[in-house]
């Protein structure tokens, strides 16, 4: 495996640690996800699918503005999920058993009623991510009017709760180019997804299908990109801290990367990701430059200097809280999400990716992406 294969890898390490038994049973702390900023409640709906030509079973959540209504609200994580998840404590910064994740409740009611009819945004996590981790940005972006569907990439990621309590857990990667077979397992996933949702009972009247974007965290970002050159029918999309790279130093470009687009396009990063070839950071990519200069449709390049990688998940609102309960090991909170204030960063990145959206799926042109903004400071347009 090459060195720089190796570094991405470790990097998705986060979640990929197994689980760690710990004496004590009943963690402590929790934390609750920033509130959606739009006017619509939210309803959201776990869906199972499977797609008979390839043998392949996945798992989606499908947020959208709900009618008011007295349902349960949807837990963060399933339990089978969180005690998964807790074994990956230690990359937080956190040891095992001192977070109790199943404990953490969304914003969305569970299989609320839909109201209206939505564009719709396809959501991707990093790789070995979970879907789960852009909850607060989905949430979000749903309250504003859009119906919001997050995939987890079965057997990447680190682990799929599927009903009846199934856990599908990663399988090791294989050779030098798993990130490439990785990236077409996701293409044929999102596209399946798309395929599926006019005939998703109760909610396919609510979709506008005929306005599609996509975004995604990391490999998720590039997935959105990947997935733009071979389907049309995705208008719109944006990479959150991407590399549209095989490699950590973008010498193995994706064909997004080589070919660009001429349909919308936000990046937004952190201090390493940015098209303009200064090495803020040993992450800056050239794949960046190379995808900006082959693209020719409107598109924004934004920089979050202070923000980390993780930075652009839900590790951004709730490391700062558990760190004030816990005390986060300071070396480990400042590599993932960096310094940059969180309550801010959640903010912009909320903005800066409805107001794209608004601009590319409903036609409102959009002030904010015209400059920087005081109301942003954190924020840089690459020029």
């Amino acid at each position: 495996m090459r060195k720089t294969s190796t570094a991405l890898l470790a990097i998705a390490a986060l979640l990929t640690a197994p689980a760690v038994a710990h004496a004590d049973p009943a963690p402590k702390a929790t934390f609750e996800l920033p509130a959606p900023t739009g006017p619509h409640s939210l309803g959201v709906r776990e869906v199972h699918l499977t797609d008979q030509e390839r043998g392949r079973e996945l798992m989606i959540s499908v947020w959208y503005p709900a009618m008011q209504g007295s349902e349960p609200r949807a837990p963060y994580m399933r339990p089978k999920t969180a005690d998964y998840f807790d074994g990956a404590a230690a990359a937080m910064g956190l040891k095992p058993g001192q977070v109790d994740w199943a404990a953490v409740s969304t914003h969305a009611r569970t299989g609320a009623r839909p109201k209206g009819r939505w564009p719709v945004v396809l959501y991707s996590p990093g790789w070995g991510s979970l879907r789960t981790l852009g909850t607060s940005t989905v949430e979000d972006l749903a309250s504003k009017g859009y119906v919001v569907v997050t995939v987890d990439h079965t057997h990447e990621a680190p682990m799929v709760e599927f009903p009846g309590g199934r856990l599908e857990t990663a399988k090791p990667a294989q050779g030098d180019d798993y990130l490439k077979a990785g990236m077409e397992t996701r293409r044929q996933d999102m596209r399946f997804v798309l395929d599926r949702l006019s005939s998703l009972d109760g909610l396919g009247k609510a979709m506008d299908l005929s306005r599609v974007g996509m975004f995604g965290h990391s490999f998720g970002g590039d997935t959105a990109a990947e997935v733009m050159a071979t389907d049309r029918r995705v208008d719109a999309g944006a990479d959150l801290d991407g590399w549209l790279a095989y490699d950590v130093d973008g010498r193995r470009p994706t064909r997004a990367a080589t070919e660009g687009t001429a349909r919308p396009f936000l990046l937004m990063g952190s201090s390493g990701s940015t098209r303009d070839g200064r090495p803020r950071s040993h992450l800056t990519s050239p794949a960046w430059k190379s995808f900006w200069e082959h693209s020719s449709g409107f598109r924004r390049d934004l920089l979050m200097p202070e923000a980390m990688h993780y930075s652009f998940t839900d590790l951004q609102a709730f490391l700062p809280q558990l760190d004030e309960q816990l005390e986060v090991e300071p070396e480990v909170r400042a590599k993932r999400i960096g310094t940059v204030d969180p309550g801010r960063s959640v903010a912009s990145q909320r903005a800066y990716l409805s107001a794209f959206f608004d601009q590319t799926l409903k036609h409102r042109p959009q002030r904010l992406l015209r400059g920087e903004s005081a109301e942003h400071p954190d924020v840089t347009f690459v020029r």
